[in-house]
């Protein structure tokens, strides 16, 4: 086996690449992590500097690859070290640049190893990316390599060589095989239910006309009043708009109908949009932006809509996105989500250990209490007391 690490994934085609992408993932298509690097989405003005590596047969036959970057700070990750980071500074210690396997500002959960699925020795050419990543790790003297987000089904893999797993919670919401929007508010108790119903209808009541687009059905000055609103999120919240208007359009062009876009018009103008994508069986829930704020708005945007799009479409899975209790109340139970760390100085990885035995049994308390708010009467599969994704 041959190991290479690409600077750009434009160097590899299209085609390669994806065919070693499940489910149609849009995060981790071809397109979608090259139109970051074509837009300046990522680089090193952001900090994210691309560092993908492919493992090849000897007939050059493409057995598997992994989306990194080297990164100089923490910022758009999801899991959050900036503690671990602080404490490398106080003991005079670099803790950037890290490696991460993870897709740019997108806390959802999928593959970070991507392999063919019908190469003879797949575990093989999984360890061997693993490998060399650490070998690259210690001859560079980077400070870490981190795993965000991956499938459960890596973890086994990363422990083996040293990783330490992390636990996380997000809200996701599971179609059982609801009929329509009413049959899957059926299954809530009837204070949950009336509440949506009261929100839904605020909506109404306020004349907000509420619309489904995919991203081609956008015209080019809708795009960039949704773009405005996206940006207006992060300058509100303090944060960088990272991806560009440019960006946007050519997913629109590109992935066609796996761009959903929940456009709210008042008086003909448009005044909020939440931006969704979405795989072959699950719906993700990206990017939300207003001008106004108008009652319940946010939660028909994106939650109600996006739930009535995933039941009419046949969608498995809604991962809304990062953090947000009140989402719990709407139909997303809490789900574990995972990550992993290898830490090269053993001192800070001791002490990273250390820090994960306390976390890890806080977080699984902190799921299983919030599944008791569950808003599923008693008798429903999706009201079980366990947690998904342990």
């Amino acid at each position: 086996m041959r190991i290479d690490r690409l600077e750009t994934l434009s160097a590899l085609s299209a085609a390669e690449w994806n065919a070693l992408v499940p489910d149609r993932n849009p995060f981790l298509s071809h397109e979608f992590l090259s139109a970051l690097e074509r837009h300046q989405c990522v680089g090193e003005s952001t900090g994210w500097l691309p560092w993908h590596i492919i493992c090849r047969d000897e007939r050059g036959r493409l057995l598997g690859a992994a989306p990194l970057y080297l990164k100089f700070n923490s910022y758009g990750e999801f899991v959050f070290d900036w503690g671990w980071a602080e404490a490398y500074r106080r003991s005079n210690l670099p803790y950037y640049p890290k490696l991460v396997g993870a897709i740019p500002y997108t806390p959802a959960t999928s593959p970070r190893l991507l392999l063919v699925a019908d190469q003879p020795a797949p575990e093989e050419t999984a360890r061997n990316l693993i490998e060399y990543l650490l070998e690259e790790a210690r001859r560079r003297r980077w400070s870490s390599i981190h795993w965000l987000f991956p499938p459960s089904t890596e973890l086994g893999r990363l422990r083996t060589q040293g990783f330490l797993p992390r636990l996380g919670c997000q809200f996701h919401w599971q179609n059982q095989g609801y009929r329509d929007f009413q049959d899957f508010l059926d299954a809530f108790t009837a204070k949950r239910r009336k509440n949506i119903h009261r929100e839904r209808r605020r909506v109404r009541e306020a004349g907000l006309d509420v619309r489904v687009l995919t991203g081609r059905e956008l015209s080019d000055g809708q795009w960039r009043s949704v773009h405005a609103f996206y940006r207006s999120t992060f300058q509100r919240l303090g944060g960088v708009p990272t991806l560009t208007l440019p960006f946007f359009q050519e997913m629109a062009e590109t992935l066609g109908e796996q761009l959903m876009v929940v456009l709210a018009v008042a008086h003909g103008r448009e005044v909020a949009a939440a931006i969704s994508f979405r795989s072959a069986t699950t719906l993700y829930g990206r990017h939300w932006g207003c001008q106004a704020d108008y009652d319940s708005l946010h939660f028909e945007a994106c939650y109600y809509q996006g739930l009535d799009y995933c039941i009419q479409q046949g969608l498995q899975r809604f991962e809304p996105g990062a953090q947000g209790e009140h989402k719990i109340y709407r139909g997303f139970l809490p789900t574990f989500t995972h990550s992993a760390h290898w830490i090269a100085h053993p001192g800070f990885r001791q002490a990273i250990a250390e820090f994960l035995e306390r976390e890890t049994p806080a977080v699984r308390a902190y799921a299983q209490d919030l599944l008791g708010h569950s808003p599923y009467r008693a008798e429903e599969p999706s009201d079980a007391p366990a947690v998904a994704g342990s």
